[in-house]
């Protein structure tokens, strides 16, 4: 694990320091963490569930309000139709439950009406193909969020598992620029550290990372190192803090641990520029991880892939609001709390999703 200067707590797994965020509440002030939860506006960063009614119903009590679901990982343009067309009927199914989002005010307005919005998004530009109009056919249908690359190189650009990142391609920079239009959110969760730099620099709309952690607090590829972030934040955008096992160090790290990670980059980064990216994978087989990890472009391994085990603190959307009462035991003031949970990332939306003149 890489480490930092000041004092540290190094446990099986994360590296953290023991801080309190400058802008804490007196601990005595007796705030009500239920009533914190229920009030604030609650948004994930992305979640890739096996989505039915069983699993919104999850997320209504968990009071989440807005969601990036991941509709697309490997899956190119017809296989990508079809999925959302699946969403379709999901919703058409159950309007008492869920509605398909085009913006935040969608966003707010679930929350008025107890149900939960979801912006539909993909972990990949695959579902592009080679083509860079099908992100305005995409977006049109009713995708807001998309991540350049999933762990290998594409025709976009490197990954955050490739030995050499190649950077942003050419057609990589006409993708950037299409989702600027349209007003589609880029996310370099997945993505290389240089093809996150160059998507960076090459886009005129801020950009995300929506379900990620720093690599001060656990080294691995699908971390981000200080350079990344602070590029990402210092240009408007937010980092997704990530509740997976294996960007947290594993089903031993505490609630606490976690918590005081994000008072760290409320502190570095600034209150408005960090929110929640749980990645939950509920109701799935160990198949489909499998297929996330191998897709077509290889084989599966000798030994079955399975999914690691979540922290008995974390294990799905129902678990947050003890994220809430994390926050509140850390010292983060109400109105911080209110971003992180959700605010910061109805404000993003509402800076990308119009689209820009190009």
């Amino acid at each position: 694990m890489s480490s930092f200067q000041g004092p540290a707590t190094v446990v099986d797994g994360p590296q953290i320091e023991t801080v309190q965020s400058s802008s804490a509440l007196n601990p005595g002030s007796g705030q009500n963490v239920a009533e914190l939860h229920a009030a604030a506006t609650i948004v994930d960063g992305l979640q890739i569930n096996n989505w039915d009614r069983g699993v919104l119903e999850e997320l209504r009590a968990g009071g989440i309000s807005g969601v990036n679901a991941t509709c697309a990982v490997w899956e190119g343009p017809a296989d990508t139709l079809k999925a959302i067309g699946d969403w379709y009927q999901l919703a058409v199914q159950n309007p008492d439950l869920m509605v398909l989002a085009q913006n935040s005010q969608d966003i707010r307005q679930a929350k008025l009406d107890q149900r939960v919005a979801v912006l539909l998004g993909f972990q990949n530009t695959s579902s592009f193909g080679d083509d860079f109009r099908l992100v305005e056919v995409f977006h049109k249908l009713g995708v807001k969020v998309a991540q350049l690359t999933y762990n290998i190189q594409n025709l976009v650009g490197g990954a955050c598992y490739e030995p050499e990142d190649s950077g942003l391609t050419r057609f990589g920079r006409t993708i950037v620029s299409e989702m600027n239009r349209v007003g589609m959110l880029i996310d370099l969760s997945h993505v290389g550290n240089r093809t996150s730099l160059d998507a960076v620099e090459a886009s005129i709309a801020p950009v995300a990372i929506t379900h990620s952690n720093p690599t001060w607090f656990v080294e691995n590829p699908r971390n981000k190192p200080d350079e990344v972030i602070r590029a990402v934040t210092d240009k408007g955008g937010m980092l997704g803090c990530c509740l997976y096992p294996l960007v947290i160090g594993g089903k031993k790290t505490t609630l606490e641990q976690f918590c005081q990670m994000i008072a760290r980059l409320v502190d570095d980064l600034g209150p408005g520029r960090v929110g929640l990216g749980s990645d939950c994978t509920r109701n799935w087989d160990n198949e489909y991880v499998g297929w996330l990890r191998n897709g077509r472009w290889q084989p599966p391994g000798e030994h079955k892939a399975a999914w690691p085990e979540w922290p008995e603190w974390f294990v799905g959307p129902e678990d947050f609001p003890r994220l809430t009462d994390g926050l509140v035991k850390v010292g983060l003031d109400e109105k911080t709390i209110r971003g992180v949970l959700g605010e910061n990332w109805l404000s993003l939306f509402d800076d990308v999703f119009p689209g820009r003149k190009i």
